[in-house]
């Protein structure tokens, strides 16, 4: 099975410690793999240990204890050999040399990891097409947009050539149209080149759009890892959406919210609409129940739209809450 993996992830912990405090444990026990060609999204709330096990994997620090396999191979037995299966995309343009053009940061990046610049000339020339940046090839990255310099930030990821690549917030600071760009590049590289992509991201359009499944991350441990389409399909048969007609009674309120965790109250032109997460498929009886008794007139009740972000939110304040996920990890 190992052989199979591209990334594989065991037991690993790290802990974060000042002279004179307690120490901050910010990855805890962590196990995952990520399989060969796969494209995975990588999510947690602030503070989750998201960017401590993408530098323990790279390298750019020591995890306390467990293991990181890279294709099969120990990070820390073969640092920094192992580092040419490698690239990363983190905290965005800041990896850049502002002072050289989009051509020769692609150049310089990919040269560090043994990439000739002759022989692959072609393929730079291609990455640049393909993030609309053929216009700017030559002018200092300083001079460049925001999106343009994500995007070239990206390229010199990708020129790299390397089978695992790690991108750590790529459409941060991103206009929209920006964005909805790099996501349909990402998507066709991944399509076309079968490379293995970690994304971690904040944007949850992004991991939805090109993401197969999800990690997610939270207080340093991992909480979920399923598919976006399984989760996607399992919250979808559990949120609903139900338009009353008149004022919802005060009374009324506070049972519901005593009796279902997720919920949430607007009013609108007939009454009041609730928006409503069931943690279990016969609580639509209780829910149906509660409101006859109260006296209530539903107008409309339906499923409500599931977007990533509405379950990662779900998912996330289960956990704090104390409340098992419901998920096999």
């Amino acid at each position: 099975m190992g052989a199979k993996l591209a990334l594989e992830v065991r037991q690993v912990s790290k802990t974060y410690r000042e002279r004179g405090k307690p120490g901050v444990k910010a990855v805890d026990s962590i196990s995952f793999g990520v399989g060969q060609n796969e494209v995975v999204g990588l999510l947690g709330p602030n503070g989750a240990g998201k960017t401590t096990i993408i530098k323990c994997i790279l390298g750019l620090m020591r995890p306390d204890s467990g293991e990181i396999l890279v294709f099969g191979e120990d990070v820390e037995a073969h640092y920094p050999r192992i580092l040419q299966k490698m690239s990363a995309v983190l905290e965005g343009s800041r990896n850049l040399y502002w002072r050289l053009t989009v051509w020769e940061n692609v150049r310089f990046f990919s040269g560090l990891s043994g990439i000739s610049s002759r022989e692959n000339q072609e393929y730079f020339r291609y990455l640049i097409r393909l993030f609309s940046l053929k216009d700017k090839q030559d002018v200092e990255v300083r001079k460049l947009s925001q999106g343009m310099k994500q995007k070239t930030s990206v390229v010199c990821a990708l020129a790299r050539r390397t089978p695992l690549i790690f991108l750590d917030e790529p459409t941060l600071g991103l206009d929209v149209e920006t964005s909805l760009e790099l996501r349909h590049v990402l998507r066709q590289l991944a399509q076309e080149e079968q490379r293995t992509i970690v994304v971690s991201s904040h944007d949850m359009d992004v991991i939805q759009d090109i993401c197969q499944r999800v990690i997610i991350l939270s207080s340093g441990q991992v909480i979920v890892n399923d598919k976006v389409s399984h989760l996607m399909q399992l919250f979808g048969t559990k949120a609903y959406r139900i338009s009353l007609v008149g004022n919802l009674p005060r009374e009324l309120e506070e049972t519901l919210t005593t009796h279902f965790s997720s919920l949430s109250v607007a009013t609108n032109d007939i009454g009041v609409e609730i928006r409503i997460n069931l943690s279990e498929p016969h609580e639509i009886y209780l829910l149906m129940d509660t409101l006859r008794d109260a006296g209530a007139i539903i107008d409309e009740i339906s499923h409500e739209d599931v977007d990533l972000e509405k379950v990662f939110l779900e998912v996330v304040r289960r956990e704090r809450n104390g409340h098992a996920t419901g998920y096999s990890l």
